[in-house]
């Protein structure tokens, strides 16, 4: 780029910068985070989801900006592509689907120059294990407990291998989304600070390509270069991520060039941002999963009619679901059509299903409903159902937090069909926590709805795959419904190694719960961003784009 197109990139910015966000955000005129210029070469997000603290121990926050400075053992990205590896440069399990082995980087470093070893990932794995059964189990944030109850021994063979020997067979030693930390800062923190009031402050230290250098919490992160970084520096000045309260502001400055990528972006905002020739817009895919539950429980709990817990009402109402229309209108395309459990993003147990899928047809949902002893009485076109009670169901809504947003227009859809079944809704539209408190679970004093539209996003790990249909799994299991068989199934996932053998596993699973119907799959919605052309470049292929790991971050050029 040439000197003039650089002062007319920076005066731009500047500029806009005091009109556009200035509005948004009071406090962005005095920011260094938004003194933005291509000369400075520092790349500016823009986002919504703001962190509380920079310890893994403590929060799920902190995910984006903290994944740029720690890495996992081995994580998602690493699985999926060759050419991205975590804390560990390969791995294996031997022959007894117990013992992993898993060899790190030669001469690896810590971001303050000291070397980073298997010690210091025995000691993050351990430093884990051994809180557990205590008042202060580490179970709050991206680093903790769960699984390590299945883990037999951790130890560190030498510098650069690192053994986890595990109870039964399991994936737990490479699904695990654990930051390796190290012993040298960490070894002193309790288990109580580290649960709770530690905030290991800036500047962090760890072996990604970022370190995160500067925090202000519902301002900005920013993060430097990693000197000591295994695949060298990044040739990027640095990263400043702002939080903004509504996705309105990190348009705006993409527009402005005050932003450089903005993640989390609404499809009406990608739509106008892909117009402008300055923008390139990209869709992700994720393992989010939007679904309508049925409270399928009994007793305390449950809904306004019994028959949410009866199989043959909510296969019916699947054939009153049209999740093509869904993704077109509600979603605007941006999003796949829901059919089981398992999304299209974790391909290794991806199976569409295609022999047992239901098709929209309200002809054959009103069919079945009336087999089902499900009937339109009384002339006013309102079903009773075996009871002889007139059906009104209550449909709660919102977005869960950590999931992308649920249209409105999804559950305006839903009540329109099951409204032409003679099965009126009403709809509540909740808050993150109001809704996570409705959807508990009844012994925490969730339930009394009738049906609930919701997302859950977790890891493509087969365990995490059928968390929504586990009997044990109160935090997830949205539709409180109980099959032995599923949980049969489900627990010999969690203790299978074989990919093939777990696919297989996932599969029967997934038909089962499918046939079963606690949950409609309504659709799987990708995530969109954008960034401009003007600054960086190496973005990568829009589907490559990680919602995993740093990447393409530690890549990006300079134009």
């Amino acid at each position: 780029m040439s000197c003039s197109a650089i002062r007319r990139s920076y005066s731009r910015r500047s500029m806009m910068k005091a009109m556009v966000l200035g509005a948004a955000a009071p406090w962005v005129v005095k920011s260094s985070a938004f003194a933005s210029s291509c000369g400075d070469q520092i790349v500016r997000i823009g986002t919504v989801r703001a962190p509380n603290t920079m310890n893994p121990f403590a929060t799920w926050s902190s995910f984006r900006p903290t994944t740029f400075t720690y890495d996992f053992l081995v994580g998602v990205d690493a699985q999926r592509f060759g050419d991205r590896r975590g804390f560990a440069k390969e791995w294996s399990v031997a022959d007894d689907k117990l013992t992993w082995t898993f060899k790190i980087w030669p001469g690896l470093k810590w971001s303050d120059g000291r070397p980073a070893t298997a010690r210091d990932a025995a000691f993050t794995y351990i430093y884990l294990r051994q809180s557990m059964g205590t008042p202060n189990e580490l179970k709050v944030g991206w680093n903790n407990t769960a699984g390590l109850e299945n883990v037999e021994s951790i130890a560190a063979i030498d510098d650069e291998t690192l053994q986890i020997v595990t109870k039964s067979p399991t994936r737990w030693p490479v699904d695990n989304t654990i930051l390796i930390v190290p012993e040298h800062i960490w070894k002193d923190i309790s288990y109580a600070d580290a649960r709770s009031t530690f905030r290991n402050s800036p500047p962090l230290v760890g072996t990604g390509p970022m370190i995160v250098a500067e925090f202000q919490p519902s301002q900005f992160t920013r993060l430097v270069p990693n000197e000591h970084f295994r695949g060298g520096r990044p040739a990027i000045a640095g990263v400043i991520e702002n939080y903004f309260n509504t996705n309105d502001a990190v348009a705006q400055g993409l527009k402005s060039g005050s932003l450089d990528f903005g993640n989390g972006i609404t499809a009406a905002q990608y739509e106008v941002l892909a117009k402008n020739s300055d923008i390139e817009v990209g869709q992700v895919p994720t393992e989010q999963i939007n679904f309508l539950a049925f409270n399928t429980a009994s007793g305390e709990g449950a809904g306004s009619t019994k028959a949410l817990q009866d199989p043959a009402f909510r296969d019916a109402i699947g054939y009153a679901i049209d999740q093509k229309v869904i993704v077109d209108r509600a979603f605007r395309g941006h999003a796949d059509p829901g059919v089981g459990l398992v999304m299209p993003a974790a391909v290794a147990y991806y199976s569409d299903l295609s022999d047992i899928t239901r098709r929209f047809d309200l002809k054959e949902a009103a069919r079945r409903l009336d087999t089902a002893g499900d009937q339109a009485t009384d002339g006013d076109g309102v079903r009773k159902d075996k009871e002889g009670k007139r059906f009104q169901l209550e449909l709660i809504t919102g977005t869960v937090s950590g999931t992308l947003e649920m249209p409105v227009a999804v559950v305006q859809l839903i009540a329109g069909w099951l409204g032409k079944l003679g099965i009126p809704v009403s709809v509540t539209q909740l808050e993150s926590g109001a809704l996570q408190s409705r959807k508990a679970s009844v012994t925490r004093g969730g339930g009394k709805w009738d049906l609930l539209v919701a997302g859950s996003w977790l890891s493509p790990s087969p365990r995490d795959l059928l968390v929504l249909g586990k009997s044990d799994a109160v935090l997830n299991n949205a539709s409180y419904w109980k099959n032995k068989e599923f949980d049969r199934l489900a627990s010999q996932v969690d203790v299978t190694v074989d990919n093939k053998q777990g696919r297989e596993l996932v599969d029967q699973a997934v038909r089962l719960i499918y046939k079963e119907a606690p949950y409609i799959v309504l659709c799987y919605p990708v995530s969109l961003y954008a960034h401009r052309k003007d600054c960086f470049q190496g973005w990568g292929p829009e589907k490559e784009f990680s919602l995993w790991s740093y990447f393409p971050f530690d890549r990006l050029k300079p134009v």
